[in-house]
């Protein structure tokens, strides 16, 4: 072994003295193709283009048979001497791509579509840098099959077939990002991530347990950032590439340029990227929706007093302004084709931010009664910090063909600051964890029908929590409850097997099983709350199952049908919390939780037509056992308690509901000759056993009916324009959930009872490329200025918005 390894780090430093690059490019676009496969048998070699369409083929020579292909193109033979009376230039023509090849990686190990018993939405670089979503949040809107709920301008809270939060996951090159305070209230951690150094993004819906454990019962987000290219050229000599980018968007005058830039040679690699957003306060549409949907007053302060200003422009959201700062710095070094060594660091900061739906919520009783209840309420700097440390061996042996080791640790810091009107005290809830993971991967071909995957995860997370109450005026600093016991830890073991089994042509099978441990551990300051106990322990299990077949009538269509469950295990935000999720109700912490378990059917299919047109859909049922919920409780045998001033009703997690969602999700996909159309569709009902009865009543996670339709039309390389719609089916009074219909951000029918209104939004955009380097965008969202607010949202979405970018490539 230790031979072997001095022979793989020498070979890492022998240079190839000469080369001859290959350059293949779309025929219709005259656009490079990164990742087309070139494959010869004699001589035996193979290799990928990159991102610029280039390849080295010196390995090639003399070969009478090169196959170049890709995903999305009709493949091409040639010999190398017709390469090379061609110039060592290919152009490949577009078509649907055929389901066998396109390729995933949200199953931990990167495999091809078709073998995966369950429905994939998958969106790459070059679909994103043309819509340019501003944040990562966006980015997951932009699939068509993910819903985005925002509170306030810095949010976006994915929901995917009707659960969201802390019950679907994050996966960051492979590292989950869900930590031990995810929360069941709306999060807004998925935008740390920089949309612009993302390279494909998948969602995986539905259970997703088995690979990741805890917290994949809705679906699994997994991205995959920019990964560092070696050099195509044998001399050693370092390729230099990269792009730069500046955006405004006209609804909160978006400020924002980025820049990456690759550095490779033929065996090391670097990759570093920067993005700096500002975003003013949004402008909102004045074009129907209510009233009610205007900012009309907002609180300044002014000599350490409060006073309620009337917006001189009530589509101005006052206050939802906020900037970011992301850089991302990658490494990859191959000493051998055997080895690979990765190490990747992630830092993302905001500016402060309002919690905007906090803002505009008035007091209904009190001295205060008609004023606005909050004179301050926002985040303080949200901070994400990872260092990631990836090794990949690829060399069969008796016991896996490949193995990937992942080690990372990441830092968390939230905070939250608020203060009521004409009060006097900033309370100040301060945040931070440390979370450590450890990723073993295997996989194993057994023979021509079985593959099997299996692999061990441990994460491991410290929850630091402090708090504290400043006078305004005086600027006394008292401690107070703090929102979490200090000192916190949550700790997972888990192990997965699953397995691959091709019965026949036509038959594949995909089965699998997990099992977890957790453990909790907590001590709990009795200095604000008289609590039963000091400390707890709390040590529980989880197994989890899937199992799939696939049909395969020909290469062109799929049909499958899988069964799996999956499991979420309770954490430190659901076990050892403290606040007031409304006006009048604490939730306090409660020691004997355990996991929800999630069942899952679906049924589903895709066709391809005549290379053109491919129609996908999937039908799906999902049940939530043990669903933890917030429900009244008991503290001493006392049913009310004070907090800060106010009699509160004591409220706890506990597991106590079912809930059950239902609904379909359907997309048809049309290109011929530039011509391009793009629909689909989402379906969802969802409802939730209340905590004191046998009633159901609807979910709040389900969001209501959604989709889009884009018609596009792209020539050559020229230029490329898009006119699409998105739409949003209206929900009745009777159709929301419990909290909700109490919930301050929707708007009110003449009886006053809670409804979202409906709402269609038409936009365009398009791209015109000056030359294979230069990409101006530019585009129009919400044409006519329509003022709504997205269902589940505190704040309205954008007004008419004009938004122009350009990118240049080096």
């Amino acid at each position: 072994m230790k031979k072997f390894i001095i022979y793989c780090f020498l070979m890492g430093f022998v240079l190839v003295a000469h080369s001859q690059i290959i350059t293949v490019t779309d025929i219709e676009t005259g656009e490079a193709i990164e990742m087309a496969s070139l494959i010869s048998e004699m001589p035996k070699a193979s290799t990928t283009t990159n991102h610029k369409g280039q390849a080295d083929i010196s390995a090639f020579v003399n070969s009478e048979k090169i196959v170049i292909s890709h995903v999305a193109y009709k493949p091409v033979e040639f010999s190398y001497k017709h390469l090379e009376m061609q110039g060592f230039k290919v152009e490949l023509a577009r078509k649907i791509a055929v389901m066998q090849e396109i390729k995933i990686s949200a199953q931990r190990w990167e495999i091809k579509k078709i073998e995966t018993p369950v429905r994939i939405a998958t969106i790459n670089v070059k679909e994103a840098a043309f819509q340019n979503p501003q944040t990562t949040a966006d980015l997951l809107g932009i699939s068509g099959y993910a819903f985005i709920q925002k509170s306030q301008l810095g949010g976006g809270s994915p929901m995917l077939r009707g659960m969201a939060t802390n019950r679907v996951l994050l996966v960051v090159d492979g590292v989950r990002m869900n930590n031990a305070i995810f929360r069941s209230g709306n999060l807004q951690n998925v935008i740390s991530l920089d949309a612009n150094a993302i390279e494909n993004t998948d969602i995986l819906f539905g259970p997703g347990s088995v690979m990741y454990g805890s917290d994949a019962i809705g679906g699994v987000m997994s991205f995959n950032t920019l990964k560092p290219r070696f050099s195509v050229d044998s001399s050693n000599k370092p390729a230099v590439t990269g792009n730069a980018m500046s955006r405004f968007s006209s609804a909160n005058m978006e400020k924002t340029v980025h820049f990456d830039v690759n550095v490779g040679l033929k065996k090391v690699a670097f990759t570093s990227s920067f993005t700096f957003a500002d975003y003013d306060d949004l402008r909102s549409g004045s074009v129907g929706g209510v009233p009610y949907f205007y900012r009309n007053y907002y609180v300044i302060t002014y000599d350490n007093k409060d006073y309620m200003i009337p917006n001189a422009d009530s589509t101005l959201q006052v206050g939802s302004e906020y900037s970011q700062i992301n850089f991302m710095q990658k490494v990859r070094f191959q000493p051998c084709k055997f080895l690979e060594i990765d190490y990747g660091f992630h830092f993302s900061e905001t500016s402060k931010y309002n919690r905007y739906d906090r803002l505009y919520v008035m007091r209904t009783d009190g001295p205060y009664k008609g004023k606005l209840r909050w004179a301050e309420w926002y985040y303080g700097p949200q901070k994400w910090q990872m260092n990631r440390l990836g090794i990949t061996y690829s060399k069969n042996n008796r016991f896996f063909d490949n193995l990937r080791f992942i080690a990372a640790h990441q830092f968390f810091e939230e905070s939250r600051y608020d203060r009521e009107f004409m009060y006097r005290e900033l309370r100040m809830q301060k945040e931070n964890v440390d979370a450590i993971s450890l990723n073993l991967d295997f996989d194993k071909k057994i023979n021509e029908r079985m593959t099997l995957y299996y692999g061990y995860e441990y994460v491991y997370n410290l929850v630091h929590s402090h708090a504290t109450l400043t006078h305004v005026v005086t600027k006394k600093v008292d401690p107070t409850v703090t929102r979490y016991p200090d000192g916190s830890m949550w700790q997972s073991n888990g192990g997965y097997l699953t397995a691959r089994y091709k019965l026949n042509e036509k038959w594949l099978l995909n089965a699998g099983f997990r099992y977890n441990q957790f453990l909790i551990t907590a001590t709990f300051d009795t200095t604000f709350f008289p609590f039963p106990f000091t400390d707890t322990r709390m040590k529980s299990g989880a197994i989890s199952g899937s199992m799939g077949f696939i049909f395969t009538p020909s290469e062109k269509w799929q049909v499958y049908v899988n069964a799996a469950n999956g499991f979420r295990a309770p954490n430190v935000d659901d076990m050892g919390k403290v606040f007031e999720s409304v006006p009048g109700y604490l939730v306090v912490p409660n020691p004997d939780l355990k996991p929800e378990k999630v069942y899952n059917l679906e049924v589903g299919t895709v066709r391809t037509i005549s290379n053109f047109v491919t129609f996908d859909a999937t039908v799906y049922r999902t049940w939530l056992v043990d669903a933890m919920v917030r429900k009244n409780f008991q503290l001493n045998g006392d049913t009310m308690i004070r907090f800060l001033g106010n009699k509160s009703r004591i409220q706890a997690i506990q597991n106590v509901t079912e809930i059950d969602v239902y609904g379909f999700q359907a997309g048809i996909e049309f290109y011929y000759r530039g011509f391009g159309l793009k629909s689909n569709l989402s379906y969802q009902k969802g409802k939730e056993q209340t905590p004191d009865s046998l009633v159901y009543y609807p979910l709040r996670h389900a969001a209501p009916t959604f989709g889009s339709t884009h018609l596009s039309y792209e020539y050559r390389n020229k230029f490329k324009v898009d006119f699409y719609v998105v739409y949003n089916a209206k929900m009745d009074y009777k159709d929301l959930a419990l909290t909700e219909r109490t919930n301050a951000s929707y708007a009110r029918d003449e009886s006053g009872r809670a409804y979202v209104l409906g709402w269609t939004t038409l936009n365009l955009k398009m791209t015109y490329f000056p030359n294979p380097f230069i990409a101006i965008t530019a585009g129009i969202e919400n044409i006519t200025n329509l003022l709504y607010r997205p269902y589940a949202s505190g704040i309205n979405a954008p007004g008419r918005n004009l938004i122009t970018s350009l990118r240049v490539k080096f």
